[in-house]
């Protein structure tokens, strides 16, 4: 995968970060993907804003002129050079996501639980009524799953405690 040179680092080094790590390591540009996947890949400046500062608690004016400003200077710039989007005229138009992307972007609100956690949870239950069932292919499948959120759960933390 294609690194994007992100500038000096804390002592002066330059580090490279690649683009889904550079995408997961921003709630504001992860939003801004899920936004454009919701919509068609294209959508207007002002609605991603919009969209972004309700995501984010605060809707009022101040802090949608902070978002249209972050996203303006730091954040399309960004992932245009990356050549993930496309601004044009206040249109932001979603060319590529990279494909590593999807397994971990979860967009998840404040007091929301993340599906891996989600599935933790419907597997432990599913093992429960298999031991009360004395069935042992569920209780055997519903470790598979809780295995396999536990994992996820811990890929997802480590990309994203990664790029930051």
């Amino acid at each position: 995968m294609r690194s994007i040179p992100r500038g000096a680092g804390i002592n002066g080094e330059n580090d490279a970060i690649s683009p889904s790590s550079m995408i997961l390591g921003n709630d504001r540009r992860m939003l801004l993907l899920k936004f454009l996947q919701d919509n068609n890949g294209k959508a207007e400046l002002r609605e991603i804003v919009d969209f972004i500062a309700e995501n984010e608690g605060q809707n009022d004016r101040k802090h949608r002129k902070s978002v249209y400003v972050s996203l303006l200077q730091t954040h399309l710039p960004k992932l245009e050079r990356a050549g993930i989007i496309k601004f044009d005229h206040n249109t932001v138009t979603l060319l590529k996501v990279p494909e590593d992307v999807d397994v971990y972007m979860e967009v998840v609100s404040k007091h929301d639980i993340s599906w891996s956690t989600f599935y933790s949870g419907v597997s432990v239950l599913f093992a429960l009524l298999g031991l009360w069932l004395n069935n042992i292919p569920l209780v055997v499948i519903s470790a598979i799953y809780f295995t396999l959120s536990i994992i996820q759960r811990f890929k997802t933390y480590r990309v994203i405690s990664r790029s930051k």
